[in-house]
């Protein structure tokens, strides 16, 4: 490229180009400057304002990585774009790549840094001291992750044989993640609760054969209140590893119960019953009757089925609203003259076999005359 009022440089020159190729070189850089940093610019005022009419938080967060953007790095690029328009040799060359390789790495981990703690950031909203303590772990992690892979990177972009490196890092992981497996597992079980959330503090758990409420979560360990006011206490690995039941998030309770009707109630009575309790059962608020039937019979009883959804999880108004049930059915089977069944067994004694001694002794049969 050749500009005529550059003519005057073209006597003099420097590392093999004339001072004409490195005005050109040097507007070049320039000028992919301003541009990189304007497009930056006008990229992220149209990403502010839509992130601002939207509920997402996704484009908040390519907000936030892309307004650390920094001018270093898009000077090196620029640099770079420049020194297309030189002859510097190969080594030089190289060398310039090299440094525009590492930039971009560097501002790619730094984007991925501030996306992570943005992240994490969103993430720790609203939750207790224990999961933040979770959340801070399995940010410092990544971003470890991230800057590590990133510096390996450089180093190999440099030209530096990083094998070596990665074979000892790899031997000396496994022996660490070896020595403290057990601890390692109730770490990553933890961050594993963090994110999945299958339960939260204050749920009411049951968890094998214990039931309670969910006190606190930390790094290895989740304590639990248990109904004798008790503290249980479970390694986030074995937690996890069990069937967890979370009544805090029931929607609907579902109840079913046995009715026992006393054997001798007359067959108009019977047809009665199911007519009466969906009389009571649909006049309770947030009850919702799905069935009763007679469904089966008993060994002393005429066995009525009742099944109804309760609209809420809380066990103590769910209580209640049986309660009211109960007593209800109970008023009406006294108005209307039903009688609940009570165990009962019928003993019959057989006859004795002829020719057995009675109970004074003498012989069955008819009497002997003298």
């Amino acid at each position: 490229m050749s500009l005529p009022f550059l003519a005057p440089l073209r006597r003099f020159s420097f590392l093999g180009n004339s001072l004409e190729d490195w005005a050109v070189a040097l507007a070049v850089t320039v000028l992919a400057t301003v541009a990189m940093a304007f497009l930056r610019s006008m990229i992220l005022r149209r990403l502010a304002a839509t992130s601002a009419v939207t509920e997402t938080r996704l484009d908040d967060l390519v907000v936030t990585m892309l307004s650390k953007t920094y001018l270093l790095f898009i000077a090196a690029f620029a640099v770079y774009f420049g020194s297309t328009f030189l002859e510097l040799g190969r080594a030089r060359e190289l060398f310039i790549s090299r440094i525009a390789v590492a930039a971009l790495l560097l501002q790619v981990s730094v984007w991925g840094d501030v996306g992570l703690r943005a992240w994490r950031d969103m993430l720790r909203q609203g939750q207790d001291g224990a999961r933040r303590n979770s959340s801070a772990v399995l940010g410092f992690s990544l971003r470890l992750t991230l800057w590590v892979i990133v510096f390996l990177m450089v180093l190999d972009n440099f030209g530096v044989n990083i094998t070596a490196l990665v074979a000892s890092l790899g031997v000396g992981g496994i022996a660490v993640a070896l020595a403290v497996q057990n601890i390692l597992g109730d770490l990553f079980a933890s961050l594993s609760i963090t994110l999945d959330k299958p339960f939260e503090i204050g749920d009411f758990i049951i968890v094998g054969d214990v039931l309670g409420s969910v006190e606190h979560i930390g790094l290895k360990t989740t304590r639990v209140r248990g109904l004798g006011g008790e503290q249980v206490v479970f390694s986030n690995g074995d937690l996890l590893k069990s069937r967890i039941h979370n009544h805090k998030r029931m929607e609907t309770r579902r109840v079913a119960f046995v009715l026992r009707v006393a054997y001798g109630t007359s067959e108009e009575l019977l047809c009665r019953i199911p007519r009466i309790i969906r009389e009571i059962v649909t006049a309770k608020p947030n009850v919702d009757f799905e069935r009763a039937h007679f469904f089966n019979w008993g060994e002393w009883s005429l066995n009525f089925e009742v099944v109804y959804h309760f609209r809420s999880p809380d066990y103590i108004l769910h209580m209640d609203a049986q309660q009211d049930i109960f007593l209800e059915i109970y008023r009406r089977f006294e108005q209307e003259g039903i009688r609940f069944a009570h165990p009962l067994s019928i003993v019959k004694l057989a006859d004795p076999p002829a020719g057995a001694p009675s109970q004074s002794g003498a012989p069955a049969g008819p009497a002997w005359r003298h």
